[in-house]
């Protein structure tokens, strides 16, 4: 598994991206993921590239964002284009998005039809400039089922849309992640890992709370002392070889939860049989 950090983790910290990919580095990751936020604020330092991040032996397997599907076609075409141009400097062939803003019970069905057009529009552009679209399995769009992102998937019809399976998310749609991992796996480019202490506190994930912040991160957890069975799930990635992974985290003491899950990862990964220790050094 090629592991990476997110430097969303960091939205609130006062941090080099050189600070971090050191740190990245030394702690046995294998990539960053960008927040498409962070690249788009890094454009004027032009020595700040894939060859760059390499130096520190990482690469950016991803840029995350969020395509405008809800502005006028030109718009969305505008912001697609400069999204994989960004990625291009990076060397990252993916970029994350969601798809729309309603869950999928709520959209209607010409609202469900015009954005499975305007994401197969993005689609289309993406694999022009070497990219592809990958929508994140989240509540509150058409990718917050399993039963829905499969439709997702046989509406827009393109070889250049892919799933970044978040796994947690999958659960809290009330999927069980290994039987929906099983079903998307044809289409699974990414994953995302994060874990929380129980379903009453799926709150914290909100938008609006993990962007502030002054924001609750009350009952984000690391990732194996949650209440979505890592152990079980990530065996299913081992069996596979080629897999890019992202450890998600949005609260405190960052340096050691992740630092700490990593490690864990790495244990199980080596020998599926090792104990996992409990929280953090």
């Amino acid at each position: 598994m090629r592991l990476s950090l997110c430097t969303i983790t960091f939205r609130h910290h006062l941090l080099s991206l050189e600070d971090i990919a050191r740190w990245a580095a030394a702690n046995d990751f294998q990539g960053i993921e960008l927040w498409a936020a962070h690249a788009r604020n890094m454009q004027h330092m032009t020595d700040r590239n894939a060859e760059w991040m390499a130096a520190f032996g990482l690469s950016v397997p991803m840029l995350s964002d969020y395509l405008p599907l809800d502005e006028d076609l030109a718009s969305l075409r505008h912001a697609t284009s400069n999204l994989c141009r960004l990625a291009g400097r990076w060397g990252a062939r993916k970029v994350r998005t969601f798809a729309g803003k309603s869950a999928s019970r709520d959209i209607s069905p010409e609202g469900r039809w015009r954005l499975s057009a305007r994401l197969k529009d993005a689609c289309m552009i993406a694999q022009d400039q070497g990219c592809q679209i990958l929508v994140e399995t989240h509540p509150g769009t058409l990718a917050d089922t399993l039963s829905s992102t499969q439709r997702l998937i046989e509406e827009i019809d393109h070889p250049a849309l892919g799933i970044n399976f978040d796994t947690l998310h999958v659960w809290e749609g009330g999927d069980d992640p290994i039987a929906a991992h099983r079903a998307l796996l044809p289409h699974i480019r990414h994953y995302h890992l994060k874990n929380v202490r129980s379903r009453a506190d799926l709150g914290v994930f909100e938008p609006a709370n993990v962007y502030a912040a002054a924001g609750k991160r009350t009952g984000m957890t690391a990732l194996f002392d949650g209440v979505v069975d890592y152990l079980e799930f990530l065996d299913e990635l081992f069996e596979r070889d080629d897999v890019d992974a992202s450890l998600e985290w949005f609260g405190g003491d960052c340096f050691n939860i992740l630092a700490n899950d990593a490690r864990n990862i790495r244990l199980l990964e080596a020998d599926r049989d090792a104990p996992i220790r409990a929280g953090v050094a």
